[in-house]
């Protein structure tokens, strides 16, 4: 049983480490003598923001980390955390703000440890990444400028992923994988998760829509590999005074790969868009800035671009179907997993109402007036 296949055990063996031993982790494994330690949200992984003491052997280095424990069932796809890494440091050594990959003491970049609950003997990947400056994006009001640089963003990416060479690179194609965007038909053995009613009625709707208009153009879309989850919370930003005195934001950090997989361009722009929607203010027009920054780099193609709306759709669809379906298994982390649920049925609500035609016109409208230089 995969991590793919079945939600359950996804939900069921996420790890559940002290901060005692997520310490004792850090210096058993990567030699670094723990001065703070204190846990990350996160939503089947565990994740602990580590400082570290200065040592004489490590007085030039970062302070900051995070140590990535990643649930047992990733854990047995160990290539696929292991090119997830690789791309990670390839993207830095190409100038994205990503974080740097540590090694063990034993100069691995993952190191695999086995803890004995009493009952069985169970095995967890660790790993220790460096620590980014900023704040999530979900924090910050976000201009039409930054949600053109974001688009970019997420356009250049892509691009420059076009040059990455591993030899498990294969690993990507994860064809079950239920975050990858075309298996929105998947969805449909977790839609008890939602009850009766008029989301769930909304969400059969989408899929019956993705079925029939977005799978049968997959083989016209481009395909490339994905970071898949460019959400509000995994992009950073850093303020600087602008020369009036208010607040420019850059992006300062690019977060969580695990989520890669092989998919196409027109699928980061709609992941994209979609989560950008949901701490905007105007979510309706998000998709145009966000667009004419990702055209900016990759122009999507006319069937690309006629696909965008059910993408989107189609995401919020897996994000909500998800959560309310992972909440049931894990009740204690419903606050982290509902974070999109709070404005993510109203938008996906008042898309679906308006339709498809209405709402690719505000976007393209949007993204045009790029052309003109006067961003509206």
């Amino acid at each position: 049983m995969s991590r793919e296949d079945d939600l359950r055990s996804q939900a069921l063996t996420k790890p559940a480490f002290s901060e005692t031993q997520a310490s004792a982790l850090v210096e058993s494994v990567f030699g670094l003598k723990v001065s703070t330690i204190q846990p990350l949200p996160s939503y089947d992984d565990q994740n602990f923001h580590v400082s570290i003491s200065r040592t004489k052997d490590t007085t030039d280095g970062p302070t900051e980390y995070v140590l990535k424990i990643s649930n047992t069932e990733s854990s047995k796809t160990p290539e696929l955390i292991e090119v997830q890494s690789h791309i990670i440091m390839f993207l830095q050594a190409a100038g994205f703000p990503t974080a740097s990959v540590c090694r063990t003491k034993g100069d691995s970049i993952t190191s695999l440890v086995s803890v004995d609950n009493g009952s069985e003997i169970t095995s967890y990947l660790v790993r220790l990444l460096t620590y980014l400056p900023g704040r999530p994006i979900a924090e910050i009001p976000i201009s039409p400028q930054l949600l053109y640089e974001i688009g970019m963003l997420a356009g250049k990416l892509d691009k420059t992923l076009e040059k990455f060479h591993h030899p498990k690179l294969s690993c990507l194609h994860r064809e079950n994988f239920i975050w990858n965007l075309k298996n929105v038909p998947l969805l449909e053995k977790y839609l008890c998760a939602l009850g009766q009613g008029r989301n769930r009625e909304t969400v059969a709707q989408v899929i019956q829509l993705f079925k029939d208009e977005v799978l049968t153009k997959l083989s016209h879309f481009r395909e490339c590999v994905n970071h898949g989850d460019l959400n509000d919370h995994n992009i950073l930003v850093e303020a600087s005074k602008s020369a009036s005195g208010g607040a420019v934001y850059q992006v300062s950090g690019i977060l969580d790969f695990g989520d890669m997989s092989y998919g196409y361009y027109v699928f980061e722009v709609a992941i994209t868009i979609m989560y950008m929607m949901i701490e905007s203010k105007s979510p309706l027009h998000v998709g145009g800035h966000v667009l004419a920054g990702f055209e900016s780099v990759i122009p999507l193609t006319p069937v690309e671009r006629g696909a965008l709306f059910l993408l989107v759709c189609g995401r919020f669809c897996q994000s909500l179907v998800i959560a309310a379906h992972s909440c049931q298994l894990h009740p204690e982390n419903k606050e982290y997993l509902m974070i999109t649920a709070k404005t993510g049925w109203r938008h996906l609500q008042r898309m679906f109402d308006m339709g498809q035609k209405a709402v690719e016109e505000i976007w393209f409208q949007t993204a045009r007036s790029y052309d003109s230089g006067i961003s509206m």
